[in-house]
């Protein structure tokens, strides 16, 4: 399982969201686990790209509630990276054709591509999300440029 992580003072390792945090409640207290870490892009940046997600997912979502919020929050954050232009499309042997969203990983995207990226999700979602928004969630769309 992969977890988002940040150091934080006295060497303490917490999880980068609160969807991250979850993902930590399959573990026992006081079990020895083994830990590989990798150092991941610039995390301010990766952080607020990962909020501008949550606050468009927020926004979309409306009122409505889904049996498994992560796995729908990580569908959406997969279309809107399609909707953005960052999708692999691959062919199947019956001739059909399926798109995957480019993994965002810094292992998969270099830090350069990542901040493109970052302007082509804000147009998509602008244009796919937000096309008929309120001033005031507006206002909160424009705090992320």
């Amino acid at each position: 399982m992969k977890v988002n992580m940040i150091k934080v003072a006295g060497g303490t390792l917490l999880p980068a969201s609160d969807l991250e945090s979850d993902k930590l409640t399959k573990f026992k207290t006081g079990e020895l686990y083994e830990v590989n870490i990798k150092l991941s892009r610039n995390p301010s940046f990766h952080r607020k790209v990962f909020a501008f997600f949550n606050f468009c997912f927020s926004h979309w979502k409306g009122g409505n509630e889904f049996q498994s919020e992560r796995k729908q929050f990580n569908v959406f954050r997969e279309h809107l990276t399609v909707l953005a232009g960052y999708y692999e499309s691959y062919h199947s042997i019956s001739g059909s054709v399926r798109i995957e969203a480019k993994s965002l990983s810094y292992s998969n995207m270099s830090q350069e591509e990542f901040e493109q990226c970052y302007i082509a999700l804000t147009n998509a979602a602008m244009k796919h999300i937000f096309k008929n928004t309120d001033q005031e969630t507006y206002s909160k769309l424009i705090s992320f440029f």
